[in-house]
């Protein structure tokens, strides 16, 4: 499987042909579809209305993640196969991605978990004994007789992606790491997570870090960017911990109040970057879900001495199957239009998990229903946390059963129209039941692998991912959109658009009815008629004169 684009191009005007990639449920993936004939005159019906003229923020990229679940997968496979999965990631002839996310030290998705960079002393306030040897050290194919590559881990698989991206004299390719947790000697549980149950009604916690040790985990943090650089892995932003809110002691956590995150980022975390080698490498807050953005926002942004080491926020999206918070994501940008936003991860979570008691799998998908099966990812078959477990103050009205396409390409065009910036899937790789997961946390990933036979399953949602990694490209800058819509469109169309520094305009159009739609793209005073078919995502490649007032 390759992807690749044509070459045609309009010179002049808008007035010549206009390539049109499409991935659908039909088995479109990236295909060159039709070609389009502008008109001059204003349009009527369904219209999307691009103004290029109107530009809104730069694109800092479309991502995934690196993680030790993902790099175990990516060990069952031959390294002549290994490789072929990691170009088409990585690579201008695959999806290409261009930001990425990994986790410092261990997470849920972790073979075996609970671990980080300085467990082995108590108290260890110089961090003698620091390493990053767990992201080296393989994985033991006598306890894993499936693993054929047992050198391949974490680091490994992140510099193979940096080797492809250098390779191809790809300077844009950021990538933003996270901590679950700190040493639990640094905690106060001094534990990784004390989990909930019903007894307690599911309060469970990662624990907090202890005054004494903030200044010892904001050097563990440099340290961490020091022994990747030595491994000439630059981490281009840092959070400083993933899910400050917790988890409700489900895996490894840490949690913080966006005051208590405040004062560590000015006392602490922020001059320590700026006084070491790190100086360059951004400072994102929070990293967790989007619908309390703002309160983090108005606590850090307003403190002069801390918001000036912060770049801009990180947000997750499973607080909703559906919403994405464009409200909350306008409110802050019309607020702090300085600070970037940048959506760090979202997956298809509770895909492989074992249904609670008394609870129907949806739609009867159990083990291996959305292994090899695209029609699973194109329908409303999936389900998540708020729909499975009945959490204290959840509203299950806001999570109901989902196509995970809907929801990846939603929440992407969505999410740029209201000043996102970037946008990082989670694991790329995972096995054919969605891990593996030390606590059990299966979720579903892009590319699924049967380590079993080493069959490769590229899910519907990589080729939509592919689509917009390889048509929004670092430093594009989003163009103001518009859609006038009837009735029977209002939910089901959705679209964005961007502009490169050489006037190509990518216009990206999701149908997400069942029913194939016309629709008329206006730029300027002139105007295409377009159809878009069932259950699909476009993406128009179109390239303006250096002169709009040509189109105007």
């Amino acid at each position: 499987m390759s992807i690749s684009f044509g070459n045609k191009r309009v010179n002049y005007g808008l007035d010549s042909s206009i390539e049109i990639l499409q991935t659908s449920e039909q088995g479109d993936r990236l295909a060159t579809v039709t070609n389009l004939k502008f008109v001059a005159g204003e349009a009527s019906g369904n219209v999307i209305d691009v103004d290029p003229a109107k530009l809104k923020q730069s694109i800092v990229g479309i991502g995934t993640s690196f993680t030790e679940s993902s790099a175990f997968v990516l060990a069952h496979l031959s390294v002549d196969k290994r490789t072929e999965v990691m170009e088409q990631i990585f690579s201008e002839k695959g999806a290409n991605f261009s930001l990425a996310r990994t986790p410092v030290g261990s997470c849920d998705f972790c073979v075996e978990g609970r671990y980080t960079y300085a467990d082995h002393i108590a108290g260890d306030t110089s961090l003698q004994c620091f390493s990053i040897e767990p992201d080296l050290d393989g994985f033991d194919s006598n306890k894993y007789p499936g693993i054929k590559d047992p050198s391949f881990d974490l680091l490994p698989m992140i510099t193979q992606a940096c080797q492809i991206k250098s390779k191809q004299d790809d300077k844009t390719f950021r990538i933003i790491a996270s901590p679950w947790t700190a040493p639990v000697w640094m905690k106060d549980i001094e534990d990784w997570y004390q989990p909930g149950s019903a007894a307690n009604n599911y309060q469970g916690t990662g624990g907090s870090l202890k005054a004494c040790y903030q200044a010892t985990f904001a050097e563990y943090l440099v340290k961490y960017l020091d022994a990747y650089r030595a491994q000439d892995i630059d981490i281009w932003a840092i959070t400083p911990v993933n899910e400050p809110l917790g988890n409700s002691g489900q895996w490894e956590s840490m949690h913080f109040t966006a005051q208590s995150q405040n004062d560590f980022i000015k006392h602490y975390l922020g001059p320590k970057l700026q006084q070491s080698d790190n100086a360059n490498v951004r400072l994102l807050i929070y990293d967790h879900s989007r619908d309390k953005l703002e309160h983090w926002a108005d606590t850090i942004y307003t403190d002069a001495d801390t918001a000036r080491y912060v770049y801009g926020a990180a947000v997750h999206w499973y607080e909703s199957t559906f919403k994405v918070y464009e409200d909350v994501f306008n409110r802050v940008h019309e607020k702090y239009p300085d600070y970037a936003i940048i959506h760090s991860e979202g997956c298809i979570d509770d895909l492989g998990n074992d249904a609670p008691p008394g609870v129907l799998d949806p739609a009867g998908f159990k083990e291996s229903g959305w292994f090899d099966n695209d029609d699973f990812w194109w329908n409303d078959n999936a389900s998540d946390w708020g729909y499975t477990v009945p959490w204290p103050g959840v509203n299950v009205d806001d999570h109901p059963l989902y196509a995970p396409v809907h929801r990846y390409a939603r929440n992407i065009i969505v999410s740029l129209n209201n000043w996102v910036c970037g946008w990082i899937d989670w694991n790329i790789v995972l096995d054919r039941r969605g891990g593996p997961n030390h606590v059990g946390n299966y979720c579903g990933a892009p590319i699924m692998i049967d380590v079993s036979n080493g069959y490769v399953y590229y899910t519907p949602i990589f080729y939509v991912l592919a689509q917009f990694s390889r048509t929004i490209r670092p430093g594009d800058r989003v163009v103001f959109t518009e859609l006038f819509l009837l009735e029977e469109a209002q939910n089901d169309i959705y679209a964005c658009a961007t502009i490169n520094a050489e006037k190509q305009i990518t216009v990206q159009v999701l149908n997400t009815s069942k029913q194939t739609m016309e629709y008329a793209l206006q730029i300027g005073h002139q105007h295409a008629a377009v159809t878009i078919d069932a259950n699909s995502l476009q993406s128009i490649r179109i390239q303006l004169p250096a002169d709009l007032s040509e189109i105007s």
